[in-house]
């Protein structure tokens, strides 16, 4: 819905979106100024920035791996992932350079079976977490 405030007009937006998308799908930083860049990751980051929900309790620890499974996967596979097969599993946590550690886990997925969602891949790792 247009609500008339805008400060540049329709045609404009759409050339300033085609302007910049070479940049922003180009994977490297688009700042001049390496000091604007955001830091990388760091190695010794603490596990919990990047694994469950910080702050809810710790329960069992094989529901607290399946979470954690769960989350790392759907990180780097993604819903247009889905539907696929072991293979394209494997092939997409490469291509999104997944941890050697996340790859080794997901080639334990048997074969001839396709999967609709993240769950069903972590099911079908035997990790089942508790409702």
């Amino acid at each position: 819905m247009q609500r008339g405030s805008d400060r540049l007009n329709v045609h404009r937006d759409d050339e300033m979106k085609r302007e910049l998308q070479g940049r922003l799908r180009s994977g490297h930083p688009t700042r001049a100024e390496e000091w604007n860049d955001p830091e990388p990751e760091a190695d010794d980051d603490p596990r919990v920035t990047t694994g469950p929900v910080p702050g809810r309790p710790l329960g069992d620890p094989e529901e607290t791996e399946a979470e954690a499974l769960r989350f790392d996967l759907a990180r780097y596979l993604g819903r247009g992932t889905f539907p696929a097969g072991r293979r394209t599993v494997l092939y997409t946590l490469r291509e999104r350079n997944a941890p050697d550690a996340l790859v080794d886990t997901a080639r334990e997925l048997p074969e001839g079976r396709e999967y609709r969602t993240v769950q069903e891949v972590v099911d079908a790792l035997g990790r089942h977490p508790r409702s």
